[in-house]
């Protein structure tokens, strides 16, 4: 009898009924004192990853988590639809790179796990590409993943950062790119998560400048991750022979990028205080002597070389939606600079962490700018003339902008056509798509982007991108999916996603709010949105949240939020601030402990972003809408699906567990509180295929089943 009993009551766990309780959340307060405020941490316990106890509970929550998950109605049809859509055979070419007159691109393949390394004749020649590294050739299982790569000018070689599981901590490899051997020489500790990394090779291939962690015995254990330096490598020689160059001044939390002047064999390194959007810029001559030109408070975010001794550099100094200046580099002096465009009402975009949002090619300045979200490309003389540009898709983003002989490659996208690659040639004034189009297994063709502005409580008008099938009634009735992130700056740009056919065909909308600490509106736009100004993200979604509901799409009951990391935190502000406002929520990887974050490794580098527990004012900020010490015992809160990786190396996983734990023991509402973790993962960067399927399958199930929706495929939907 007991047997039966035992068995019947893991069907009902089985069954994925949000009635029955998940794994218990043992309770150890912990009082930590921040001047004076007593805060009590009941789950303090749950930050110990090397804790036996937390490593089984954070199984018996996966667990249950996937027993619910699983169970949910429509899954296999919704396996098998994501499925198809994920590994349709629709390839798509990124960072894309130009030495000695030929083409290197990442290129997604699916059914392949990771992306790999290809070269190419022409952007037009996609046939005459041949596969230099195959991370599934390295590591059948997956797990490896390209984090950067770097030709030698002549293309000979090419440097390969490659890390596993997600870690982005990347050892670089070095390749003949004509046979794809692997020389002798790796160096180790390039790339991490913290940080980053980069490499940058002299004008003749025999050597490259290389940003290093430090390596073990040189610093104590919890500085690993810190204090990156500069070094050189000599190719054919022994690593353990490589050259210090720069760095040991700087910051502990330095993030440093490197680029080579083809012509001059200057290197620049740009060097950002954490992730605070302050810059030093470091010159090296061919001598070999190192010049910091730029200080942090000089106001500048971006630096290329133009033509001989000169710099074009991004000042926000007294212009936050950036003005372009050209620098002498025979005296370095910004006083005598040139200030070859103004700033004007649009943002000229400065992006650290991807590619250069600008370019300077056959006596032309590219220069990308934000329109409140859209982007399009702006072409300048180098006397800041204004001159006839490419052609740019409507409410759509330019990703990167590569240099080609006379012309430019640049990317282009929109939430209703995919990525292609176009080609601008600027003697004809012409503009044509190349061969490296990503072709959507999915058709939008019955739907339209309707772009509105909510108001936040301060009056602030926040654009919010409405995508929605033509037709759609406002009856208050419409499945809503909204997202967000506001941080750091970054921009969120009109990104086509196959997948977001599956909502939309279950009757729903899709929606994009431009909130501020984001750069939509330049720097003013960001600084309003961070350190003690950080609750101004939290108005400008939730008045996006009201907008969807007062403008007739939906209900709070047919309201569902997303986001991730930064927008993870985001979301859980608004699980406990609005609670009423939404029926589920689905948050990636995100951070939810504001009092402690800082001190993960990659948390540091988030103060100039955040702010600090040591600041009495930003202490008073952050404890007031940190979501973790924000949970309130008894409120009813939405439906939760908390998705993080065990190897995530930005957002300590930590966040995930004490946020579930919390809430798993407040909420009051019966709606479950699920943590979905990821052995194989890390911040969803280089994400296996297979893992982004059974991701996407999961928190689809949870939503369309929180909403009250049943699936219905795309043959069997209502017209």
């Amino acid at each position: 009898m007991r047997h039966v009993k035992f068995l019947f009551a893991l069907l009902i766990i089985l069954s994925g009924c949000a009635a029955y309780a998940p794994p218990t959340s043992r309770q150890v307060p912990v009082v930590n004192e921040y001047h004076g405020v007593k805060v009590t941490d009941p789950y303090q316990w749950l930050e110990d990853w090397q804790d036996e106890s937390v490593q089984s509970w954070s199984n018996k929550q996966n667990a249950y988590a996937r027993a619910v998950l699983n169970n949910l109605p429509g899954l296999e049809k919704l396996r098998e639809r994501i499925t198809q859509i994920l590994t349709a055979e629709s390839v798509s070419y990124s960072s894309l790179c130009r030495r000695a007159g030929i083409i290197f691109a990442v290129k997604r393949q699916p059914p392949q796990e990771q992306p790999f390394l290809v070269v190419m004749r022409s952007a037009q020649e996609p046939e005459s590409e041949r596969i230099i590294i195959d991370p599934a050739k390295i590591d059948p299982s997956g797990k490896t993943s390209i984090d950067f790569y770097v030709p030698s000018p002549g293309g000979r070689l090419v440097a390969v950062s490659l890390s596993s599981g997600g870690s982005e901590s990347g050892d670089v490899h070095i390749y003949n790119t004509q046979t794809g051997e692997e020389t002798a020489e790796v160096i180790f500790r390039v790339n991490g998560g913290t940080a980053g990394g980069d490499v940058a090779w002299t004008p003749d291939g025999s050597g490259f400048y290389y940003t290093r962690y430090p390596r073990d015995g040189e610093r104590p254990l919890e500085d690993m991750n810190f204090y990156q330096q500069v070094w050189f490598h000599r190719m054919g020689t022994s690593p353990d022979q490589d050259r210090y160059e720069l760095g040991k001044d700087f910051p502990r939390i330095a993030e440093t990028i490197l680029e080579s002047d083809m012509n001059s064999g200057r290197i620049l390194a740009t060097v950002q205080y954490g992730d605070s959007g302050r810059f030093a810029f470091y010159l090296r001559e061919p001598a070999g002597k190192w010049t910091r030109i730029i200080d942090y408070d000089d106001g500048i975010v971006q630096a290329i070389f133009g033509d001989d001794n000169t710099l074009f550099l991004i000042s926000r100094k007294s212009a936050p939606r950036g003005k372009l200046v050209k620098l002498s580099l025979v005296d370095y002096s910004l006083d005598n600079a040139q200030v070859v465009v103004p700033e004007g009402e649009d943002t000229i975009v400065s992006d650290f962490y991807g590619h250069p949002t600008m370019i300077a090619a056959s006596s032309r300045l590219y220069v990308t700018c934000q329109l409140g979200g859209p982007s399009e490309i702006r072409v300048f003389d180098y006397n800041g003339r204004r001159l006839p540009g490419p052609e740019i898709l409507p409410v759509s983003s330019v990703g990167q902008i590569v240099a080609a002989e006379d012309n430019i490659l640049y990317q282009n996208s929109s939430y209703l056509e995919s990525s292609a690659w176009y080609c601008f040639k600027p003697g004809e004034n012409t503009t044509a798509k190349t061969a490296l189009v990503s072709r959507s297994p999915v058709d939008f063709s019955d739907c339209e982007v309707i772009r509105e502005f909510a108001v936040s409580k301060d009056g602030t008008k926040v654009p919010v991108n409405i995508i929605r099938r033509r037709g759609t009634k406002l009856y208050g009735t419409n499945p809503v999916l909204l997202t967000g992130y506001g941080g750091y700056g970054i921009s969120r740009a009109p990104r086509h996603s196959a997948l977001r056919r599956v909502w939309l065909d279950q009757g729903g909308v899709f929606a994009e709010a431009n909130i501020r600490g984001g750069g939509e509106f330049g720097e003013q736009w960001h600084k309003e949105g961070m350190l003690t100004e950080k609750q101004n993200v939290f108005d400008d979604f939730s008045a996006a949240m009201q907008y969807m509901i007062d403008s007739g799409y939906c209900s709070a009951q047919k309201l569902a939020i997303t986001g991730g990391s930064n927008g993870g935190l985001l979301m859980g502000a608004m699980i406990t601030q609005h609670s009423d406002l939404c029926r589920a929520v689905v948050s990636f990887v995100g951070i939810y402990d504001m009092l402690r974050v800082e001190l993960a490794p990659n948390g540091e580098f988030n103060i100039p972003e955040f702010g600090t527990v040591k600041d009495p004012e930003q202490f008073r900020a952050l404890y007031a809408y940190s979501p973790y010490h924000n949970v309130r015992d008894g409120a009813a809160y939405p439906a939760v699906l908390f998705l993080t990786g065990a190897n995530d190396p930005r957002v300590d996983p930590m966040h995930s567990r004490k946020m579930t734990a919390r809430l798993q023991a407040a909420t009051s509402s019966g709606r479950p509180v699920l943590l979905r973790t990821s052995s194989s993962t890390g911040h969803g960067l280089s994400t296996p295929l297979s893992e982004q399927i059974a991701e996407a399958v999961h928190y689809h199930a949870f939503l369309l089943h929180e909403l009250g929706l049943k699936y219905r495929s795309p043959k069997s939907r209502e017209d």
